[in-house]
């Protein structure tokens, strides 16, 4: 049954909570006489509402899964209604007056109930300590993981987050954190089953729905079409309506997320069915041969991020928490964010808003890593609940995907030396195989994240958790090596902040003791994610970082953004280019959990840091890359992801950081919808050229190339570079220049240099971020900025990791 837009009433309180020993209060009656009493917003999360009060610590979490919490409320009115409960955190009872309603187990199941309502009530929630029950005597599984305790987590239905030392701060997620709402008994639509899908270029929208004493014609509408739905049963309604050449929805860097209304008009009476995307989502190869996704026929790259709650202790599902962590999703050129089995199922606006900004979703079940007990006919139960809810919620929504069974459960068992037969998991896998061919045929399931080689984390089947460059740090060249097939984790870092970020969460000397808690680390590792990082600081610039952040603690910092910014535009252009096998590669992670240097590409308080702006380029669906090719010389590989034929420009040259030039072509090409052209350094130049610096006949003529595609009236499309003796962070004066103009449209930065300039990095006085940061110029090159959330004029300084200048504008 997908929900009904018609926003039922929230019962948003007044609501109060108080904290206390677990069981002191058997009923609601035994709260009368306590003092403590806190304001409570519903929906919302304890934490939340103790960080409200100021009784909230975000360096010194309070614990509260050892504790009963309750909640309450006046209701009031007369006659029948439906309560209904989204999400409940996570053992909780409900009580109306002295009457247990209901008794909930999951934080991941939507409850409804029927009350009888005769003027003044009391409705209390009473959530019960989950550490009390954690400790009772379960079962144990056959293995046991590294990544949260304790074990007998693997029975319960909540979020691992708070559970998982080392990278996920311990906030205990408790509380009525989805909305709890009331509505009138009968007069709704019920049942609603709605479908959209194409057949040959024509939307099909099918909708079965109740609607008791319709009293008349129902009517379906849509895209200005509409159709008599027929009586199939008393008070039963069902049809089909046909869209011929119905605009279609794409992810955005392949077109536009087109989505139509759909409405149903009964007695007079129109309901709001929300919006519907057409569109097909097929595997293009053999699972074993690697995840490999076509949207409407067209192969799409799937690359973002593992997406992380929008705030650890409220855990909001509303639009406004959601909607500029999305906008800066899409901005980057993200086209897939997996929500994996870790975290907790995102809100319905979420979804919404995916579906709108035109981002696909990876769905996991909320399984991670343990052995859990789907022989246990109540916990086999409870999942098969989960899951229909879930596939029904979101049955309309065209962002939705690929629905996973859950994050590194196979890969933990195998990890740990078990045979095939203990990690495949069979069971998981085939109810949600069942459930999808039963209310969403058009999704892709994969078993579990990673899974489908010899081993289920093999790069080179099925979907893998890529981190060879990264936390093995390999080098660059096993991105290829490795015959990646398809990312569903990749590049964790420990990614620096922006100084203004660091400078409000007291962090801005990495010597200090206290740096070290905001960088993540895997339980029971010796080694921790800022050595990674580290490591590709000494690889890149050759230097050795302990030294510089004992010497230069804020050059120390400089250099951490600038490599992970290298390493993740490198790593990409490697997977995007033409021949990769690789289909797909989604960073782990989209946003911190807490200040520091953590996973996130964006900041705890939201702001990019420069993976962020490395992933934006390297996720421009008009995109130009070079891959190092040896003997071969360098290949231009040139991406247009768009329905849009271009005649561009591509111009290729080779110099050294003063700008001598050593050899220089360029080609005019027209470049076809969702086409991909590639052409070797020798083809473009027509001569033969050591573009990277492979045969020794001598010193090399070039320290940099670099790769330039610009439209027919000048735009700069996308830009390459390739460093064929390495990158040299040496500061020396390379002529950097900064000037501040405006346009109708606000504040541009134009930055210049007369030396090759590397890793030119803008810091803004105050709020705002520029359009682009931590990128290349090439001698003589210039970048117009576009800077946006500035109060007032603009000013802050320009840099370069390879320059001494310090720029004031």
């Amino acid at each position: 049954m997908a929900l009904l837009r018609t926003v039922d009433r929230t019962l948003d309180g007044p609501w109060e909570m108080i904290v206390i020993a677990p069981g002191a209060c058997a009923g609601p009656g035994d709260l009368d006489g306590l003092s403590g009493f806190l304001p409570a917003p519903v929906p919302g999360t304890a934490a939340g509402a103790l960080r409200a009060a100021g009784q909230w610590s975000d360096r010194e979490p309070t614990p509260l899964h050892g504790s009963d919490i309750w909640y309450r409320t006046p209701l009031s009115g007369a006659g029948r209604e439906i309560l209904r409960f989204e999400g409940l955190a996570t053992l909780c009872e409900v009580w109306l007056d002295g009457h247990l309603l209901l008794t909930s187990r999951s934080m991941f199941l939507a409850h409804e109930v029927a009350v009888g309502l005769d003027g003044h009530h009391t409705l209390a929630l009473a959530f019960r300590s989950l550490a009390q029950d954690l400790a009772r005597p379960h079962k144990r599984g056959r293995w046991r993981p590294q990544l949260a305790t304790p074990g007998s987590l693997r029975h319960a239905r909540t979020t691992l987050l708070g559970f998982m030392p080392g990278w996920c701060p311990s906030v205990d997620a408790v509380g009525p954190y989805r909305p709890i709402t009331r509505r009138g008994e009968g007069g709704r639509p019920t049942g609603i089953d709605l479908r959209a899908r194409v057949e040959d270029g024509t939307g099909i929208l099918d909708l079965a729905v109740s609607l008791p004493g319709a009293g008349g014609p129902v009517t379906l509408r849509c895209d200005g079409r509409e159709t008599l739905l027929a009586e199939t049963a008393p008070g039963r309604y069902a049809g089909r309506l046909a869209l011929p050449d119905v605009a279609l929805w794409w992810p955005h860097s392949h077109g536009e997320p087109r989505l139509h209304a759909v409405s149903v008009e009964a007695g007079g009476e129109t309901f709001d069915f929300g919006r519907v995307g057409f569109r097909t989502i097929t595997q293009l190869r053999p699972f074993a041969e690697g995840l490999s996704l076509a949207v409407n026929g067209v192969p799409v790259f799937c690359r973002g991020a593992c997406w992380t709650s929008a705030d650890l202790v409220g855990l909001p599902g509303d639009r406004a928490s959601y909607a500029p962590l999305l906008a800066l999703a899409a901005e980057a050129g993200m086209t897939m964010l997996r929500v994996g089995g870790t975290m907790l199922y995102e809100a319905q606006a979420f979804h919404d808003l995916c579906d709108e900004l035109g981002i696909l979703v990876w769905q996991d079940l909320m399984l991670a890593n343990f052995d859990y007990p789907t022989d246990d006919p109540a916990f086999r139960t409870a999942l098969e609940s989960e899951i229909a809810q879930l596939l029904d919620r979101l049955q309309a929504s065209p962002s939705l995907c690929v629905v996973g069974g859950g994050s590194e459960v196979e890969q933990q068992a195998a990890m740990l030396g078990f045979p095939e037969s203990a990690w495949r998991a069979t069971a998981v896998e085939a109810m949600l195989r069942e459930a999808a061919a039963a209310r969403r045929p058009d999704l892709i399931v994969v078993p579990n994240s990673p899974s489908g080689g010899d081993l289920p984390f093999s790069t080179n089947a099925g979907v893998t958790h890529y981190y060879g460059v990264g936390a093995y740090g390999r080098p660059f060249e096993d991105a290829r090596r490795a015959e990646v097939r398809f990312a569903s984790e990749c590049l964790a870092f420990a990614n620096v902040p922006e100084p203004v970020s660091l400078h409000e969460a007291g962090l801005s000397d990495p010597r200090d003791p206290a740096w070290a808690r905001g960088v993540p680390r895997d339980r029971g590792a010796d080694w921790d994610f800022e050595g990674v990082r580290d490591h590709y600081v000494g690889a890149l610039y050759r230097v050795d970082p302990e030294t510089v952040r004992r010497d230069d603690p804020e050059r120390y910092l400089t250099l951490g953004r600038a490599a992970v910014a290298e390493v993740m535009e490198t790593t990409f252009a490697e997977w995007r280019r033409a021949g990769s096998l690789t289909a797909g590669g989604l960073v782990w992670l989209w946003r911190d959990l807490a200040p520091g240097a953590g996973w996130g590409v964006i900041d705890v308080a939201g702001r990019p840091k420069s993976a962020w702006y490395a992933l934006k380029r390297a996720f421009r669906p008009v995109q130009a890359l070079l891959s190092d090719e040896g003997l071969n010389g360098l290949h231009a590989h040139v991406v247009n992801e768009t329905a849009e034929a271009l005649d561009v420009t591509l111009a290729l040259t080779f110099a050294t950081a003063a700008g001598k030039v050593a050899a220089r072509a360029e080609r005019a090409l027209s470049l076809a919808p969702r086409g991909t052209i590639t052409l070797s350094s020798a083809a473009l130049l027509g001569r033969f050229f050591d573009a990277t610096a492979s045969y020794r006949f001598g010193p090399a003529a070039h320290d940099l190339a670099h790769l330039r595609l610009v439209r027919a009236d000048g735009t700069l499309l996308a830009e390459a570079f390739h460093f064929p003796a390495g990158r040299d962070a040496t500061p020396r004066e390379i002529g950097l220049s900064a000037a501040l103009t405006e346009d109708r449209d606000g504040a541009v930065l134009r930055v210049a240099a007369e030396r090759h300039a590397l890793g030119v990095h803008v810091a803004l006085d105050g709020e705002g971020r520029p359009s682009d940061n931590w990128f290349h110029l090439a001698p003589g090159g210039e970048r117009h900025l576009r800077l946006s959330g500035t109060a007032g004029r603009p000013s802050g300084v320009v840099r370069a990791v390879n320059g001494s200048e310090v720029v004031r504008f």
